[in-house]
Formats: C-alpha cells, structure tokens, sequence
C-alpha cells in the first residue's frame, strides 16, 4: 500500500491540486480535530462503517470519488490502515497518511 508522509501532503496540498482526506475516526474526533485548508475536501466515514460494508451498502461509500486519489487517516494509521486495505479491494485509489493525525500534528509543531 502506498503511504505519503505529512511533509508530501502538505507539498500537494500547497501545490494546485486539490487534495482528497477521508478520516475514519469516530465523529467525535474528527469534529475535536482534523485536516483543515482551502485545497482540502475532507470527509469522515467512521471506521466501523467500512470495517461492516455489504455489496448493499453503497450509502456509505457514495461521497468517495472513484477518480481521485484518497489520503486515508486515523489517529496513528492502524486503522486507516485496515480501511485502505478495504477500500483498495473496492477499486478507490487509496494512500495512507503515514502516523496518521499524531504525526500530521507533530509535523506542524516542527514548522
């Protein structure tokens, strides 16, 4: 699975293209804090969701575009990790936030 760290998101999320963050924390987290800025549609489908998606389950899935690369993330990448992986099997163009929001946070706090 391919992996971006928080230094070559922040280059395409400066950069022209606009940039697809799908965060698979529970609600509650995802509203406290998440991937912010002008170049981002950031979107949250809880974990759970995609750890129990059926073939009839295409709600949950219907906000994801299929011609776009998306940056999966969770606190630490664990789990986004195991969505990827799901998600990949369902043909979406998927990367993985390397360290997840931890080390995003951490990655800003250096700059």
């Amino acid at each position: 699975m391919e992996t971006i760290s928080p230094k070559e998101l922040m280059g395409k999320i400066k950069g022209s293209d606009e940039v697809y963050i799908l965060d698979v924390r529970a609600e509650e987290k995802y509203e406290e804090d998440h991937i912010r800025d002008n170049n981002v549609q950031s979107v949250n489908v809880p974990k759970t969701k995609i750890f129990n998606l059926d073939e009839n389950d295409a709600e949950s899935l219907s906000a994801l575009p299929k011609n776009k690369e998306i940056i999966v993330t969770c606190t630490t990448g664990n789990s986004a990790r195991k969505c990827a992986a799901i998600l990949a099997e369902k043909e979406y163009n998927v990367t993985l936030l390397d360290g997840g929001i931890t080390a995003w946070k951490e990655y800003l706090a250096e700059k």
